[in-house]
């Protein structure tokens, strides 16, 4: 099948079932997954699709946000890894195979990566965690070495987030060694991005709230822009992506400030 055939056949399903995943198509197409991320930058760009994250939805539903578990569900083994590789961010020099160093505070935005780096810390693991995000927060309810605080505010439905200004404040009240920071888009142009503007001033107090700025992003994110811009990729020292990646991107972003680990 020729590339405009296949880019013709993605549109039908785009707008039949209101969405396209990149992993879904490649296995129905029997291509890579980078050749359906093509196809769907060239639909993106004749203005027929808008490219969110893990997939494509057909040009007019740009409010659109997958919800919680259907997030966690797409690039499941990319995202794993990344949590993985982030433990050695933990203050302390946390090594992976669950040595932990001192005591640290850590910032945990609310995201599915996210909460499967909570889920991999360390028992023996001694921390201050501050986290507004719930599935974040539930993961670490038990962890006998963790001081957690649990930020208040509004929670969205779909992400399962604390936002607006009781989470402000309390963001604005704290200096922590690290911030693991979540997005939905990211590229060297567009910056750091989110649909929705309260989660975007969130993060943004996130930003300003932590010494160092971990960005945990799987691949497919890269390039995707959103409504609510809350950051440049020069806000964040270290982004933790996968090999989805490719090395030439990684090293445009390197070029320009950010240092990049591909799990």
């Amino acid at each position: 099948m020729y590339a405009p055939e296949r880019q013709q056949e993605i549109l039908r399903l785009a707008r039949e079932g209101g969405r396209v995943d990149v992993l879904s198509l490649a296995e129905e197409f029997q291509v890579t997954a980078e050749t359906v991320r093509r196809d769907l930058k060239a639909l993106d760009r004749a203005g027929l699709v808008r490219r969110v994250h893990g997939g494509a939805i057909p040009a007019g539903r740009l409010d659109f946000e997958p919800d919680l578990a259907e997030r966690d569900a797409v690039a499941a083994d990319e995202k794993q890894r990344i949590a993985r590789a982030a433990l050695a961010e933990l203050p302390g020099g946390e090594d992976g195979a669950g040595r932990s160093g001192r005591s640290g505070s850590v910032i945990l935005d609310a995201g599915t990566t996210a909460a499967r780096l909570a889920a991999e810390i360390p028992l023996e693991a001694e921390l201050t965690v501050v986290t507004h995000g719930l599935p974040v927060a539930a993961r670490l309810a038990d962890h006998p070495g963790l001081t957690l605080h649990l930020v208040g505010g509004r929670i969205r439905r779909r992400t399962r987030a604390a936002v607006d200004d009781w989470a402000l404040r309390a963001y604005r009240e704290i200096n922590a060694d690290v911030l693991f920071l979540a997005t939905n888009g990211f590229s060297l142009d567009g910056g750091l991005t989110t649909p929705d503007l309260a989660e975007a001033a969130v993060k943004r107090a996130l930003i300003a709230a932590a010494r160092r700025v971990v960005l945990l992003a799987d691949s497919a994110k890269f390039g995707q822009q959103h409504f609510a811009r809350f950051g440049e990729l020069s806000d964040v020292d270290l982004l933790i992506t996968d090999t989805g990646l490719s090395p030439d991107d990684a090293l445009a972003i390197e070029r320009a400030g950010t240092e990049v680990v591909r799990a």
